[in-house]
């Protein structure tokens, strides 16, 4: 069986492979098919998916090496993957689509990072 460390870690692989590849795309791909309005909502969400790719990076390897690792941590983890998946997700989706009532939805996605910081802030004071 997997520990929640290794896991973190594939995660965190995997979600920066795609945080480099859809940065590509968008660089390369959507120059001419975007708006500039469209674009830079795109890029925010390659910028923020990257930010968390490193956060939930360092909560792994944190986790991993800790003596005595905290749930907070595990929290903080889960929170960084849901805030990429909730506000880059819908920023890449209402980029591509057009579809504006996921505007709507972004915000959760930035709580949900705003949580995994204070989740390891509590962490930190924990151990």
């Amino acid at each position: 069986m997997m520990n929640k460390s290794s896991l973190f870690l594939i995660i965190a692989a995997a979600l920066g492979f795609l945080a480099v590849a859809l940065g590509a795309f968008g660089a390369h791909g959507l120059k001419k098919v975007l708006s500039e309005p469209m674009l830079s909502t795109y890029h925010t969400a390659v910028e923020y998916q990257f930010y968390h790719v490193f956060a939930l990076l360092g909560a792994a390897l944190w986790l991993k090496f800790s003596s005595s690792p905290s749930g907070w941590l595990e929290a903080g983890a889960w929170l960084f993957i849901a805030g990429i998946v909730i506000f880059s997700g819908s920023l890449y989706v209402l980029a591509l689509s057009g579809i504006r009532w996921l505007g709507m939805i972004t915000p959760v996605g930035g709580v949900f990072f705003l949580l995994g910081w204070l989740a390891l802030i509590v962490a930190a004071v924990k151990e």
